[in-house]
């Protein structure tokens, strides 16, 4: 039980954290489809990469008890996802060491401060560039999931390993029993057997 609520609470943040990668990421592609260009690698690789990534998280959101009986699977698939966001971090980090804000100075204005006399401000005007801090974000919550990815896998590790070691104890103790039934089942025979040849010589 204490599994499925940490799983499921860090698959909900993987979904919240992904969701905003496919929409920005989806501008992109949907601008370069208008214009009959191709989309470069280094947006379609994470687009594709989140996409599958969100779906796999909400089929094991919503079938967690499955996802605790195969946590083993879960692992090795949620590790798979952690090298793909590796490579598309990689494939876009060129966005990282961008400047996608401008700061420059703008025109000066006077404010009144009453019986203090007034002040002569000057204005800023802040410029941002659309597509590159969309880009930014997008490597930004690339990072993020990676982590969140590696987690959950450790997480589903830890399980599966907890399950394989209780269904060796429970088969160990079935043996057992088994066993134990076996032999007190024999026992009887072989004393029925003893005393009817022993009958038999004597006559």
């Amino acid at each position: 039980m204490l599994f499925a609520v940490f799983f499921a609470f860090w698959r909900f943040l993987q979904i919240v954290t992904l969701i905003p990668i496919i929409g920005l990421l989806a501008y992109f592609v949907d601008g370069y489809n208008k214009l009959n260009a191709l989309t470069p690698q280094y947006i379609l690789i994470l687009f594709i990469v989140s996409v599958l990534a969100a779906a796999w998280a909400i089929f094991t959101l919503f079938s967690y008890h499955r996802s605790s009986t195969n946590a083993t699977f879960v692992a090795v698939v949620d590790l798979l996802f952690v090298g793909a966001f590796i490579g598309a971090v990689y494939a876009l980090r060129f966005i990282s060491s961008a400047d996608c804000t401008h700061v420059r100075p703008g025109s000066s204005v006077d404010v009144s401060l009453g019986i203090f006399g007034s002040a002569n401000l000057n204005g800023v005007r802040v410029s941002l560039d659309k597509p590159c801090a969309m880009l930014k974000a997008s490597f930004a919550l690339g990072i993020i999931n990676t982590i969140l990815f590696f987690f959950t896998a450790v997480l589903a590790a830890m399980h599966g390993d907890r399950m394989g070691s209780r269904h060796e104890k429970t088969y160990v103790r079935e043996t057992h029993s088994h066993r134990h039934s076996h032999r007190s089942r024999s026992a009887p025979r072989s004393r029925h057997s003893s005393h009817h040849s022993h009958r038999r010589v004597y006559v």
